[in-house]
């Protein structure tokens, strides 16, 4: 969840390491630092708060020699899980008389022994973190060798980490190593930039090196020495970032969140290319390895993720139902192995994550293969452990997502859980010219999208009503209830505005209690089955002086009757109305947020990419 940056070579490594640390300011965090090897020392400086506040410590970092002479250097923002947002607690950490700094993501959880094993020792701990114990650990058995040391210590601990260390004694000199968290290795010519995540190192590189799980690369310079824990050199080849710089910028919108709503429609169309078989009614997802044959002997689509990646899968879960009269089930990838869960041969486990990151998901990845299912990755980021590990899957190609709050990453999942829905009913039950209808209304997502971005002024007059509530319910059924439970989760993220999403049907069943004119409604009123339903679930709460927000169908006079302000849609299938209608309410969100005056791209207490438990 934190953020690495680390650099070997021959330039000054203060303005990378301080660029990196800007590039992962979207990742969300609570204070930055910075370590660098100069003349036999470490220099390191630290402070709670934003990257500007480093910056402004380390003064002018780019004309200082104390800075313009270093050429090796660790750099680090930090999500507090053990200890408060302090500079004490911010990282780079070190061991002894600052003879090795280290910087450290994920969670040491064995830390409690091991720290009073060291304090036994004499050692002095100066802040409150596990990571500060990792780094003691380090030091404690360091002689000669920095790379001989971390190893021993890893061998120690147990948890998750993805760490970058280096040493005053060892010039030039960055060890790295991962378990359970990500870590990429930028390749230039004679200097080498570490990062926990490539939009760190896409300004000086094309070229990266994903570790896998239990890997340790020795950097000097521009060489790579990667090994495993057990000290056995392995390969991994380089790849190919295949985004620009160019499109983690902003581009002239006021916040990332609002540029990626926009690039939805680009998004999806480059999500669905090649991948929409209107010929055979069908879909193209050469990526999940599977024929025909092999995917009408599965039983059982189970799909697993978090958050938005998981009210994607409810999407998902009702089209493979719909589409293909097939078992599918959405299981919280956090509670996945703890459960003992029934999963076997004849299921296909889809793993949902933007980031191809997410620890929950990743361990439920594991859990479904050890129990012999077919696990494919859906997941956004090339490279990523959850696509590495799974071997099969689909890529999203949405291009990076900065804000945390996820937009863009959703329609495109729920894209792909229709063509997959689609691909398994064209192989079981569902004829081809109803699939060629289904495969038409998908290729039309972006046209689709499109009109609901034209209405983004009208969306931001209706938000000015909304900005004064503290607390606001969304309800809907069938395909539009995954919807609701993401409008409120877009709402709570960015506004704070405290929202719960609930079935339609579930509303009178002790919700309809807190029902007056200070709780408003959102309700997802678009035609399709259930429609009238909630139409009266919609007069329940309007009885009781609940405002009411519609979401409807462009045209339907009846529904629009029913509420008090109301966002039309454009006419389509349930199916895509889920996606159209998200756009529509991440706009209503983000208006809400924008003029409550919230942090948009960086919401308190939240990061994007979720790597600890």
């Amino acid at each position: 969840m934190c953020g690495i940056v680390a650099y070997t070579g021959n330039r000054s490594a203060t303005p990378i390491l301080v660029h990196g640390l800007r590039k992962l300011e979207y990742r969300g965090y609570d204070s930055a630092g910075i370590a660098v090897q100069r003349e036999g020392s470490l220099a390191i400086y630290k402070k709670e708060g934003k990257v500007a506040n480093l910056a402004e410590l380390l003064g002018d970092y780019r004309q200082d020699p104390e800075h313009t002479e270093a050429h090796v250097g660790i750099a680090h923002t930090r999500w507090a899980t053990h200890g408060p947002p302090t500079t004490g607690n911010a990282h780079p950490h070190c061991g002894g008389e600052n003879r090795i700094a280290l910087v450290h993501n994920g969670i040491i959880e064995n830390y409690r022994p091991l720290k009073a094993k060291l304090e036994a020792q004499g050692r002095v701990f100066l802040s409150d973190t596990d990571s500060e114990v990792l780094a003691q650990l380090i030091d404690s058995l360091y002689e000669e060798d920095l790379v001989t040391a971390v190893l021993a210590a890893l061998k120690e601990v147990e948890g998750t980490f993805g760490i970058a260390c280096i040493s005053r004694e060892e010039p030039g000199r960055l060890v790295t190593a991962r378990r359970g968290s990500p870590i990429v290795i930028g390749l230039g010519e004679d200097e080498t930039i570490v990062a926990s995540d490539a939009s760190a190192i896409i300004s000086h590189t094309r070229q990266a090196i994903y570790l896998d799980d239990n890997d340790i690369a020795i950097i000097d310079g521009g060489k790579v020495d990667i090994r495993t824990l057990d000290a056995i050199p392995v390969q991994r080849d380089a790849s190919d970032i295949d985004w620009s710089p160019d499109a983690a910028e902003k581009g002239g919108y006021e916040h990332y969140m609002l540029k990626e709503i926009f690039e939805q429609p680009e998004a999806v169309r480059n999500t669905i290319r090649g991948r929409v078989d209107l010929e055979r009614g069908s879909a193209l997802l050469s990526g999940l390895n599977l024929t025909p044959r092999e995917l009408v002997e599965f039983r059982r689509l189970l799909i697993v993720g978090c958050g938005t990646s998981l009210n994607a899968g409810l999407v998902g879960e009702y089209a493979v139902e719909d589409f293909a009269g097939m078992l599918a089930e959405v299981e919280q990838a956090a509670e996945f192995r703890y459960r003992n869960p029934i999963v076997g041969a004849k299921d296909i486990v889809i793993a949902i994550s933007q980031s191809g990151e997410t620890a929950d998901t990743l361990a439920a990845v594991r859990e479904a293969a050890d129990k012999g299912a077919l696990v494919a990755g859906l997941v956004n980021v090339v490279g990523s452990t959850i696509a590495r590990e799974a071997g099969r899957g689909i890529y999203l190609h949405a291009g990076p997502e900065i804000s945390v709050a996820s937009t863009k990453a959703f329609t495109c999942q729920v894209s792909v859980l229709l063509l997959i829905a689609l691909k398994l009913a064209r192989s079981n039950r569902l004829s081809r010219e109803s699939g060629v209808k289904i495969a038409n209304e998908i290729g039309r997502i972006p046209e689709l999208i499109q009109e609901v971005l034209e209405q983004n002024e009208a969306i931001a007059e209706v938000a000015k009503d909304f900005v004064g509530y503290e607390h606001m319910f969304y309800i809907g059924r069938g395909y539009m209830f995954p919807v609701a439970l993401e409008g409120a989760l877009k709402l709570k993220e960015i506004s704070y505005i405290h929202a719960e999403a609930y079935n339609a049907a579930e509303l009178k069943h002790g919700p309809i209690a807190l029902l007056d004119e200070n709780m408003p409604v959102v309700a997802l009123l678009n035609q399709g089955p259930g429609q009238e339903k909630t139409v009266g679930n919609v007069e329940e709460c309007r009885a009781r002086k609940a405002p009411v927000l519609g979401v409807i169908t462009q045209g339907d006079e009846e529904a629009k009757a029913a509420c008090d302000w109301v966002i039309e849609v454009p006419a389509s299938p349930h199916y895509t109305t889920t996606i159209t209608a998200t756009v529509a309410l991440q706009l209503f969100s983000y208006h809400v947020a924008r003029l409550r005056g919230c942090a948009i791209d960086q919401p308190r207490n939240l990061a994007k990419s979720v790597t600890v438990e």
